[in-house]
């Protein structure tokens, strides 16, 4: 038996090689000849390959790395040459087995090829080859995130055999781009279709028709494709066996497609980041299957939440519906989702309580409620009341944000019995009572932030006892929360984040921060802190805030060499002394320097001009004298200080001239304060160059001349400020700290109404000139009336003369106006009463003649906003005018006229009144008495209505 098994053996091998010789096909080393040679001409176009194809020699082909064979044929059947490793990493390793070059058409020679996978690699920008669409046994092919530009070629329908098919993109490449789809409705056999970042911008808007064609489709991914407009209405679902749909991060604009709720088969649904809105169907809920549900970041779905959340999901474990528009309320019936591990309901309409059961779970392998639940997100809604107790019941959570809510009542001991928590986020609500002692026992947690509620009592060392991984702790805001903790405490976590301010950490600097080697931004303004500066502090953390205290001392004269890495300083409302260090200038990467309302001496340091990433300088309301820096404006190895966008030097004992360059060296400004300084000279300096100036505050001073016409230049001041563009630029380090947070820390004051109005996160809406208190004169600038954006205009306090404009009325944003003490002379504008949001006005002693024009806005001021003009007169003046009598006396004959129409027309109305009553009354009361008249008369009615009808 075994001579004649051996003897078939030898025939089937005889025939096999006597069969592909006939065909030209001849096998060397187990492979055959001309795919062995297809394959090295393969090589020699890549560039690479000797390093990554350095196994390609020899005559077996089928043993070469990334080359597989049919077992009996020997013929070449798959090619993955797929870079193993991330692009994104750009490591030695991938440098290695990375491909590149040109992709030649001897490839076609492989006519039982299946399975092409070149992904991952970097062909430097190449078209995808045409001739792919010739393989036409491919199962398999995959060029995703290979370098390929330009438009995917038409010819890929040709593979009607293809079953999988990837040509995604990522964020580094020049993506490639389809014009249309229709090619790709001859992929009959496809099942599953990746391309994400591919350009599908003109593909039009049947875009998912085409697609429903394809029969046994089961993954559809469409991530960042430029995908516009609506998605289609399928009246007819033709791939039914669709179990992932991503078309997540498009541009769609579209009604919910409703037909999804139809494909029993969906595992799978990410529509997040689009512009989808309407209605969602509770029936929606039902899907059997369904395990990823992600909507977030539509903005406009909307839905209720309690029918949506008690639908029969059996399978699901993803959950997220952030940032729409569902209302309603959190069910009991979630606790029917055993599966369920990852749940975000943030920014949405929810209102209401927690329930404070779940419904028995049913069916579940676990036991407990919600026994998979990792992750729970409720922030950013309305939800009141309790925090209930199931919430501690979740044994596996691990995140539990419940930030800007409307909780109430105190914290919940229990919520220090979690054993995997390592996110905890209970800020912006209305807790009170104090924070539990058992919170020192969540070993695990990372992040705690329980800032902004109305918590009390004591914070020990007990509160933090096993806290050993803890990076990130928020308590600011607790007004009455007393931190007491011993001066020998070393704590058992090291920080990267600390926020305390508004809580009760003084009197004593706290010497436990000194043990803290990691801390990144340290917050502790306003913390009762009445002691000295450690000097181990300066060099503490890279954001150093400890504004509005009662801290002493002096800057050391080495700060500039202890803390290289510091972005961000402000001390101020403190009591710190001496003068500031030359040394800071060596920080050239500080943004933000706020030393204000301290007792700061000398000079600014020039140095302060190497900073050149400075955008908020505050030195305001010190006790600071000379002149600004030249080398503010002149440095030559930095770009200066050409970043800045707050420059407050208010309230010190400067002098000179405002230097002439400000105006081109500091061309960001939106907030430039030199008031109450003794600042000479005229206003020279170039304001036409400050396009971005919202403020500018130059008050009680020695400012002379004229001012100049160039006011009117400031553009923005000549538009109405739009809140969503108040944000102007973000700080270094990826932070996010916005300038109107660092103003936060600022207190910017802008004086107006005769009093300081501060302003701090609505810096941006302000637009105010204030020049009063100096020796300005010359003409009422009419130039001013071009800044239609202004809120505050102050001129008050000089020697302008001239007349109020005509055309005032243009400033329709104007909230105060105060022309007072100056020597205007001329009428008031009639115009001035339909400034609407004028709510503060000064006109007083002035030369202004004629009568006030008391109507509109004027009727809301009193005579003290007009007197010290002699030759003004009218309401509310007691000063009549020459014509005031005439104009009585036509009153008073009016009043007769009125009062004799009065009487007339109480008779006139009286008499329709009675008449009325009559007309209705009378058949009423007829009718009642009549029985027979009132069955005939709405018979009557009933024919007429039906006519009608």
């Amino acid at each position: 038996m075994e001579k004649i098994s051996a003897l078939g053996f030898l025939l089937v091998i005889s025939f096999l090689t006597r069969h592909l010789a006939c065909q030209g096909k001849t096998l060397q080393g187990n492979c055959l000849t001309v795919e062995r040679e297809a394959l090295l001409d393969f090589k020699n176009g890549l560039k690479g390959s000797n390093t990554r194809l350095s196994s390609w020699i020899g005559g077996n082909c089928c043993q070469w790395e990334g080359i597989g064979c049919e077992n009996n044929t020997k013929v070449v059947i798959s090619i993955n040459l797929r870079n193993p490793y991330p692009f994104e990493e750009m490591s030695e390793k991938w440098s290695l087995m990375n491909l590149s070059g040109e992709i030649r058409a001897s490839l076609l020679e492989l006519k039982s090829l299946r399975y092409l996978d070149l992904s991952g690699n970097t062909f430097e920008g190449i078209l995808i080859p045409n001739f792919f669409g010739s393989l036409k046994n491919l199962h398999y092919l995959n060029l995703s995130n290979g370098g390929f530009k330009g438009v995917v070629p038409p010819t890929l329908g040709n593979l009607s055999n293809l079953q999988f098919l990837d040509l995604s993109s990522n964020e580094f490449e020049e993506s490639l781009f389809v014009k249309d789809l229709e090619w790709m409705t001859s992929l009959v056999s496809l099942k599953i279709l990746k391309m994400d970042e591919v350009n599908l911008a003109m593909v039009g808007s049947q875009w998912m028709k085409a697609l429903n064609k394809l029969p046994f489709l089961t993954e559809l991914h469409l991530q960042y494709c430029r995908l516009s407009g609506p998605i289609s209405s399928l009246s007819f679902i033709n791939f039914t066996s669709l179990s992932i749909l991503n078309i997540h991060g498009n541009y769609l604009q579209s009604k919910f497609p409703i037909w999804l709720q139809n494909i029993s088969s969906i595992i799978f649904i990410d529509l997040s980041y689009n512009n989808l809105y309407g209605q969602i169907s509770p029936g929606l809920g039902e899907l059997p299957n369904l395990q990823h549900l992600d909507l977030s970041g539509n903005r406009n779905l909307t839905g209720s939440c309690s029918q949506l959340l008690s639908g029969s999901w059996q399978m699901i474990e993803f959950l997220d519906l952030t940032n729409n528009n569902f209302q309603g309320t959190i069910p009991a019936s979630i606790g029917n989702f055993c599966n369920l591990k990852h749940l975000d309901v943030s920014d949405n309409a929810l209102t209401g309580s927690l329930p404070e059961f779940l419904e028995e779970i049913k069916n579940c392998s676990s036991e407990g409620v919600l026994p998979e639940l990792r992750e729970l997100h409720l922030s950013w809604n309305k939800l009141t009341g309790r925090l209930p107790g199931w919430l501690s019941q979740l044994k596996k959570l691990t995140i539990l944000d419940l930030y800007d809510n409307k909780f109430q009542y105190p914290i919940p001991t229990s919520f220090g019995t979690f054993r995997y928590m390592e996110y905890m986020s209970l800020a912006h609500n209305e807790l009170n009572g104090s924070l539990p002692v058992s919170f020192g026992q969540l070993f695990e947690l990372v992040e705690l932030d329980v800032s902004w509620n109305r918590l009390t009592g004591i914070i020990s060392e007990q509160h933090f006892l096993k806290l050993t991984k803890l990076k990130v702790l928020w308590m600011e805001g607790n007004s009455v929360l007393v931190l007491n903790v011993s001066s020998t405490w070393i704590p058992p976590f090291q920080l990267d984040y600390l926020n305390m301010a508004s809580c009760n950490v003084g009197p004593s600097f706290p010497t436990w921060l000194k043990f803290q080697k990691n801390l990144r931004r340290l917050y502790m303004s306003n913390a009762n802190i009445s002691s000295s500066i450690p000097n181990w502090v300066w060099n503490i953390s890279s954001l150093l805030d400890l504004s509005n205290n009662k801290l002493s001392g002096s800057i050391p004269p080495t700060i500039g060499e202890s803390n290289l890495d510091l972005f961000f300083l402000s001390l101020s409302g403190n009591q710190i002394t001496g003068e500031i260090p030359k040394s800071i200038g060596y920080i050239w990467g500080l943004e933000t320097i706020d030393l204000s309302s301290n007792s700061l001496t000398g000079s600014i340091p020039s140095s302060i001009s190497n900073c050149s990433y400075l955008y908020i300088l505050n030195l305001g309301q010190n006790n600071l004298s000379g002149a600004i820096p030249k080398s503010f404006g002149t440095s030559f190895i930095f770009q200066n200080l050409s970043r800045l966008v707050i420059l407050d030097l208010s309230y010190n004992r400067l002098s000179g001239d405002i230097p002439t360059w400000i105006g081109t060296a500091f061309s960001s400004l939106r907030a430039l304060k030199l008031r109450s300084n003794a600042f000479s000279g005229g206003l020279l300096f170039g304001l036409s160059n400050l396009t971005s100036l919202h403020i500018l505050d130059l008050a009680e001073n020695n400012l002379s001349g004229s001012i100049p016409s160039t006011l009117g230049d400031l553009i923005a001041m000549s538009q109405k400020v739009n809140i969503s563009t108040s944000v102007v630029v973000y700080l270094t380090d990826n932070e996010n700290i916005s300038i109107t947070q660092a103003i936060d820390q600022d207190k910017l004051i802008v004086k107006a109404k005769n009093q300081d109005l501060e302003y701090a996160k609505s810096l941006s809406l302000v637009v105010s000139i204030d020049l009063s208190s100096n020796n300005f004169t010359g003409e009422f600038p009419n130039q001013i009336t071009k800044l239609q954006g202004l809120t505050f205009l102050n001129l008050s306090r000089n020697h302008i003369n001239g007349s109020i404009p005509q055309n005032i009325s243009m400033l329709h944003e104007l909230q105060s106006l105060d022309l007072s003490c100056n020597n205007l002379y001329g009428t008031i504008p009639p115009s001035m009463s339909s400034l609407t949001f004028l709510c503060y006005l000064d006109l007083s002693n002035n030369n202004l003649s004629g009568k006030i024009p008391f109507t509109g806005q004027m009727t809301t001021f009193n005579d003290s906003m007009f007197g010290g003009n002699s030759l003004l007169c009218g309401r509310p003046l007691v000063a009549q005018c020459e014509d005031d009598d005439l104009d009585q006396g036509q009153g008073q004959s009016n009043v007769e006229d009125e009062n004799d129409d009065g009487f007339i027309d109480q008779w006139f109305y009286l008499s329709i009144g009675f008449g009325f009553s009559v007309g209705i009354l009378g058949p009423f009361f007829l009718l009642v008495i009549k029985k027979p008249w009132c069955e005939a008369y709405f018979r009557l009615v009933g024919k007429i209505v039906d006519k009608v009808l």
